[in-house]
């Protein structure tokens, strides 16, 4: 694929993301407008980027495994697409918050969404480095769970519903759908976020005398600042999570 062939697909990514999210405007029932009805288009948007890349780049490297040994060079056109497709989406996302979302509140996605773009770019007019961008989008799989469990969160489906009409004391017990997308969603942050980011910078490191210096610079620079907040989203999902539900217990007892 040549470049101009690739930024038509880029292009065709953005185009095709808005109208996804176009589409989810339409399914709402009844239709909404507002902050929190574009906040739940726009997950909705990213859930269906998360789950298609996610599933994509797991299965690049089944159907051609010799690109986890090449990381640099060695890539199909099936791999060279995703990673035009995914710059189109992070490419309408950063628009969409920008456009609906004050800065102050989207500045770390935005932030997260420029490094990528940059990265990929390198990627795709180069045509080096594919298997490495397709190897940082394993992280969608679990971005899949997160956008779930946002979109829970959202639609107030976190809770069981009072039971009775007499007022309880006790605290809001989350529902059986809630906890398991909320196990699930820190297992593969484990596995596919945290992993995959660690491994990435091994290689990296790695490669620091194979690679030319502003290539390894980009990388570096930006997987330590993507590394950083995906540490604090750690953090944030541990804090909603566990020592929620540890203080809750306290109480109970």
């Amino acid at each position: 694929m040549d470049l101009r062939s690739a930024l038509l697909c880029v292009g065709g990514s953005v185009c095709s993301f808005k109208l996804v999210h176009t589409l989810l405007g339409g399914l709402q029932a009844p239709p909404r407008e507002g902050h929190r009805a574009w906040r739940q288009r726009n997950i909705g948007t990213s859930l269906a980027h998360s789950s298609l890349s996610g599933a994509w780049a797991a299965l690049c490297f089944w159907c051609h495994p010799q690109m986890a040994e090449d990381l640099i060079s060695t890539h199909t056109r099936f791999s060279f697409s995703l990673v035009t497709l995914s710059t189109g989406y992070f490419i309408y996302d950063a628009l969409d918050l920008l456009l609906n979302q004050s800065f102050k509140r989207s500045w770390e996605v935005l932030l997260h969404h420029a490094v990528v773009v940059s990265c990929f770019s390198l990627a795709i007019s180069s045509r080096l480095y594919v298997g490495f961008a397709v190897l940082s989008l394993l992280v969608e799989i679990n971005t899949v769970f997160l956008h779930i469990r946002q979109l829970m969160l959202l639609s107030g489906w976190r809770n069981r519903p009072a039971g009775g009409s007499a007022p309880t004391t006790d605290p809001p017990r989350p529902t059986p759908a809630f906890r398991l997308t909320s196990l699930l969603n820190l297992a593969t942050f484990l596995v596919f976020r945290l992993c995959t980011l660690g491994w990435m910078t091994r290689w990296l490191a790695a490669q620091a005398g194979q690679i030319p210096r502003f290539a390894h610079t980009l990388g570096t620079v930006g997987l330590g600042g993507i590394t950083v907040m995906n540490v604090v989203l750690l953090y944030r999902l541990l804090r909603a999570e566990v020592l929620t539900d540890t203080r809750t217990s306290g109480k109970d007892h």
